[in-house]
């Protein structure tokens, strides 16, 4: 992997992490698009970009990860639960529906819910829940059992976490934080067991190059973050949703020829 893919795949993960769009589906394309192998190189840096992503929640919200927001944190173990367990269960199943034809098909699937939550689902915002804190304990399980879907290539963690929370009654902002605050958990899992599966791959890994994604991904996704909650702030997630659907098409498109 040259300094160059390193820095494309960085930007790719940092951005599309913790949007509702699927990092998965686009950073397939993109290693394909620049004919980037799965060799050993790819599987540290994979690993690499996902830590650097979880860095970039915790700088981000670094004062919720102090024993005053303890219950806040249990709630979101709670809403964690559901896909540890299915995703540990039924690990090679989710595994073998890999495929990306079913990327394409959950991006245009998961743009479709998008529009039709906006447009007949949202409460009045008078009822809506805007702050992270005041999550109820039902609402997180409910959040956490919407999380399973993730385990769909091309659905979105992000996406699925986000439909959950606004069917629960979240606001756009507070179903957003609480996503990415829940990716702390899932993302840590999976960097920890790609780490023990993967960690002979250090090795033979470019660390200039490692480095060098580390640090694009990290701030990427750290801006990413900040700038999505600025533009949730004025704008819904139709857009999204649109852009789901294009892209999905799109992916298709490109398969089949």
């Amino acid at each position: 992997m040259t300094i160059f893919e390193s820095i494309i795949l960085g930007v790719i993960e940092g951005f599309t992490e913790f949007l509702p769009i699927s990092s998965t589906g686009h950073m397939i394309v993109a290693s394909q698009f620049m004919g980037i192998e799965q060799t050993s190189m790819t599987k540290a840096y994979e690993v690499i970009i996902q830590f650097a992503a979880i860095l970039a929640v915790f700088f981000n919200y670094k004062e919720k990860f102090t024993l005053e927001h303890l219950e806040l944190w249990k709630k979101v173990i709670v809403a964690f639960l559901p896909i540890a367990g299915i995703g540990f269960l039924f690990s090679k199943q989710i595994k073998a529906l890999f495929s990306v034809e079913i990327v394409a098909i959950m991006f245009i699937v998961g743009g479709i819910i998008f529009l039709l939550v906006e447009k007949f689902f949202i409460p009045n915002e008078k009822n809506m829940i805007d702050d992270v804190e005041k999550v109820s304990w039902k609402q997180s399980l409910w959040i956490g059992f919407a999380q399973i879907f993730a385990l769909i290539p091309g659905t979105s963690r992000a996406g699925s976490t986000i439909i959950g929370a606004l069917l629960v009654g979240l606001s756009r902002k507070a179903s957003a934080e609480f996503s990415f605050l829940l990716a702390f958990p899932v993302m840590s899992a999976v960097t920890a067991h790609d780490l023990l599966k993967h960690y002979h791959e250090f090795a033979e890994a470019n660390f200039i190059a490692l480095g060098v994604g580390f640090i694009t991904a990290f701030i990427v996704a750290y801006l990413t973050i900040k700038l999505f909650l600025a533009f949730l702030e004025r704008f819904t997630f139709v857009t999204f949703g649109i852009y789901r659907i294009l892209f999905g098409f799109i992916l298709l498109l490109y398969i089949s020829n």
